[in-house]
């Protein structure tokens, strides 16, 4: 793992800081971490780095929603009106939870306007959803939820604990493991939090070899997959900009991402900030007891982490184009699966990455609980990075 992590700083596209973590059997047993978390003021990587891990934040959303239906106050089959009784406007009654956890409950956007600061203030998000028609009929399709899934599952878990989000994962998550991790950062925690840059840019040449080389599927499907599903104004494309609050996340010079507000708000998609043990750790405590903290129990796993969209086409493709899910979007109820894209530690693991570069995984035959950040964000699909050490692991493990 030590020469995995090594390997990564002087490889392509590089690090400038970086942190893993791994539990087995619900003991520490690698923890790493080098560079820089500021180049620009030359601070250092330390113990206590703290960094945005994107998407990642996703997978911990879905384990405060299956803690829930663990304790009988979730029925995942159930219609979210039962919980939530405006979502049912625009057709949306008869959605169970289980479509908002697996992408297929088609709203990936919100047709706005909305602004940053409404954005922020959670209760417009939730209004717009409210009033949101359906992309596809529900459950027929799916397509990343990339925003949206936070706000969506997120207010579910509002409504029947009466706790945000964030508050319910600081409270129920968070302290009882002693972790380093928020969705909703306090102001004191900020002086921790590692600067992001981003690695060279990429042509669409390399983009498409990327995704060849990520995926195992040939040039031609590729290139109609980006032609049908990518397009500037795609709802893959859109799912990223909430309804216009989020448009300048593209430019790091400007972006919202950058600013206290973004940090202090909570986004249970997207805004999560972590360190890689408390990743690793999350995990590792869903497959196992870690100091006597245990989040879910091996058959709440088993539902949690049954693949779903092998079930339904991917929105917006042409009814000729073909592309198995365990080489596009394998989710299962809010956690990725292994497959060839995502190896992880084996065929039984589960968890989320993030754009950039970030992911967390557990994996319950092995009892793996597994944490990779980074403030280099590479946005290439076959970044090697967490892929070589969860390579590493899978060495480690025989």
């Amino acid at each position: 793992m030590a020469d995995a992590f090594r390997a990564n700083f002087e490889g392509e596209p590089g690090e400038v800081g970086a942190a893993c973590c791994v539990y087995v059997g619900g003991r520490r047993v690698v923890d790493l971490w080098d560079g820089l978390a500021d180049r620009q003021a030359n601070r250092p990587w330390g113990e206590d780095t703290v960094v945005r891990v994107a998407s990642t934040t996703k997978g911990a959303t879905a384990i405060c929603a299956h803690m829930l239906a663990q304790r009988g106050q979730l029925d995942l089959d159930a219609p979210v009106v039962q919980y939530w009784p405006e979502f049912g406007a625009a057709g949306k009654e008869r959605i169970p939870v289980r479509w908002l956890l697996s992408h297929q409950a088609g709203l990936p956007i919100v047709d706005g306007p909305l602004t940053f600061e409404q954005a922020c203030a959670w209760e417009p998000v939730i209004r717009a959803l409210e009033a949101q028609q359906p992309l596809w009929e529900p459950g027929t399709e799916h397509l990343y939820h990339g925003v949206t899934f936070g706000h969506l599952v997120g207010e579910v878990v509002r409504r029947i604990s009466g706790k945000s989000l964030g508050t319910f994962f600081a409270d129920e998550v968070a302290a009882p493991l002693g972790l380093s991790a928020w969705i909703g950062l306090p102001e004191q925690e900020e002086d921790r939090v590692a600067r992001i840059e981003y690695a060279a840019p990429f042509s669409l040449e390399q983009l498409t070899a990327g995704m060849i080389k990520a995926t195992g599927l040939d040039a031609d499907t590729v290139t109609a997959w980006f032609e049908a599903g990518w397009g500037p104004d795609s709802p893959a494309i859109r799912a990223g900009s909430l309804g216009g609050a989020l448009d300048n996340m593209a430019d790091p010079a400007t972006a919202y991402y950058t600013t206290r507000a973004w940090r202090a708000a909570e986004f249970p998609a997207a805004n999560g900030i972590a360190d890689a043990a408390s990743v690793a750790r999350m995990y590792a405590a869903t497959v196992s007891e870690v100091d006597g903290v245990r989040l879910l129990d091996p058959s709440t796993v088993a539902r949690a982490a049954a693949v779903q969209t092998d079930r339904t086409r991917m929105h917006g493709l042409p009814p000729e184009l073909n592309i198995p899910a365990n080489r596009s979007f394998y989710m299962s109820l809010g956690f990725w699966r292994a497959c060839p894209m995502l190896p992880m530690a084996g065929p039984g693991s589960f968890g989320h990455p993030g754009s950039g570069g970030s992911i967390g995984f557990a994996d319950p035959d092995a009892g793996v609980g597994f944490g990779y950040v980074t403030n280099l964000w590479d946005l290439r699909p076959d970044d090697p990075r967490a892929a070589s050490l969860a390579e590493a692991v899978r060495s480690c493990l025989g």
